[in-house]
C-alpha cells in the first residue's frame, strides 16, 4: 500500500480509501471482519456518513484501541448548526472517538443549501465551532452538482471536495481536479463504481488510475471485494484502446436512462424529492430490499404525487424522460415492500 498527503490537512492516508455505505447490509461481526481485513492490508482512509445507518457503530468496534491508526471521516446533511452539533456527537459516540478526522457538510448541491449552512445558526457555524473545541480536525464539504463544487472550492473554506468520479460520471476531470491541485484542496473521488451502475471494477479502477490526484473510496462488502481492488494497485496501470471502446460501450448502455444526480431538476412544483428517488435501483443493487426501503422510504413515498407536468424534463440537461422512470422505480419499490 501507497499512502499520500490528503490535500494541505496534513493527515497521511492509504492511496485507497474505504467508503462504508455497504457494510450497512452486513451483521456486526462480519462488517468487523471486512473493516479489520482492509486495515491488514493497508486501508487507513474510512468515510462514513451519519445518515449511514448503524456503519458508524461497525467502525467504531472493529477499530476500538487503533483509533489514532486510522482516518475517520463522517458527514452530516443538516443545515442548521443545532442538527450539524446533533449528528456530530452521536457520530462521536458511535465511532468510540473524542474527535473526527475528518467532518462533512454532506450533499450541498443547490444554492439553497449553500445559504442555510452558512447563514447565522447554520451547519458552518457548528463545524468551525467543533474545530476550535478540538472535536473536529478539518473540515470538508460534499456535492454532486458541478457548478455548485466548484463554487464551494472557491470559497477556499474547506480542507476537502468529495464529488462523484467514474468513467460515467467524469465532469470531475474537467476543472475540479486541476483546481484542486491549484488550491491544494483534497478531491475525494465518491462512487467509483457510479454507485453500482459500472460492474466491472478492473475497467473502473483502470480509469480511475489515470487521475493519481483523485482519493478513491470504494465501497466494500466483503474481504474478497478488498482484496479485487486492492489487487488492480500491485501493479502499473495500463490504459487501452479497448478499454475506452469497452467504457464507451456502458457509457451508450446507460446513458439515456442514467441519472447523474446533477439535481438541475429539482425543485419538484409537486414536491417529489427527483434525485434520491431516480437513483433507488442503485440503492436496492447494494442494499437489501428491507434494507432499502427503510433507506429510501422518504423520497420513494413523495413519488405518488408526480402528476407528469414535464418540467422536470425541460430542466434535465440529459433529457431523461423522469416521470417514467419514476414509476418504474416506484414499482420496484413496491415490490421490495412486500418482500
Amino acid at each position: 500500500m501507497k499512502y499520500r498527503a490528503l490535500g494541505n490537512t496534513g493527515l497521511i492516508i492509504s492511496e485507497v480509501g474505504f467508503g462504508c455505505i455497504p457494510i450497512i447490509r452486513l451483521p456486526a461481526d462480519e462488517a468487523v471482519r471486512v473493516l479489520q481485513h482492509a486495515y491488514g492490508q493497508g486501508i487507513t482512509f474510512y468515510d462514513t456518513a451519519n445518515a449511514y445507518r448503524d456503519s458508524e457503530a461497525k467502525i467504531g468496534m472493529a477499530f476500538q484501541g487503533i483509533r489514532d491508526k486510522v482516518i475517520l471521516a463522517t458527514k452530516t446533511m443538516k443545515r442548521d448548526a443545532a442538527g450539524a452539533r446533533e449528528h456530530l456527537e452521536t457520530s462521536l459516540r458511535m465511532l468510540k472517538t473524542d474527535y473526527i478526522d475528518l467532518f462533512q457538510l454532506h450533499q450541498v448541491a443547490q444554492e439553497k443549501d449553500w445559504q442555510s449552512i452558512t447563514a447565522a445558526g447554520g451547519a458552518l457555524e457548528a463545524a468551525i465551532k467543533a474545530k476550535e473545541e478540538g472535536k473536529v480536525r478539518h473540515i470538508g464539504i460534499t456535492s454532486h452538482n458541478l457548478s455548485m463544487a466548484i463554487k464551494l472550492m472557491k470559497t477556499g473554506i474547506f480542507e476537502t471536495i468529495m464529488f462523484p468520479f467514474n468513467f460515467i460520471e467524469d465532469a470531475a476531470k474537467e476543472e475540479m481536479i486541476s483546481l484542486a491541485q491549484e488550491s491544494k484542496m483534497a478531491f475525494i473521488a465518491m462512487k467509483p463504481f457510479a454507485g453500482g451502475a459500472i460492474d466491472n471494477a478492473a475497467l473502473a479502477f483502470k480509469f480511475l488510475r489515470q487521475y493519481p490526484e483523485a482519493v478513491v473510496i470504494p465501497g466494500f462488502d466483503s474481504v474478497s471485494s478488498v482484496d479485487e481492488v486492492l489487487s488492480f494497485y500491485e501493479k502499473n496501470n495500463t490504459f487501452s484502446e479497448q478499454d475506452n471502446a469497452a467504457i464507451e460501450q456502458v457509457r451508450q448502455k446507460l446513458g439515456k436512462q442514467f441519472c447523474r444526480r446533477c439535481e438541475y431538476c429539482q425543485p419538484c412544483p409537486q414536491g417529489v424529492a427527483i434525485t434520491p428517488a431516480m437513483g433507488y435501483p442503485i440503492v436496492a443493487a447494494r442494499m437489501s430490499p428491507a434494507v432499502s426501503v427503510e433507506f429510501s422510504k422518504g423520497p420513494m413515498e413523495s413519488v405518488p404525487k408526480c402528476v407528469e407536468c414535464g418540467v422536470c424534463i425541460n430542466r434535465c440537461p440529459y433529457e431523461l424522460p423522469i416521470p417514467e422512470i419514476l414509476k418504474r422505480n416506484y414499482a420496484l419499490y413496491e415490490q421490495h415492500k412486500q418482500a
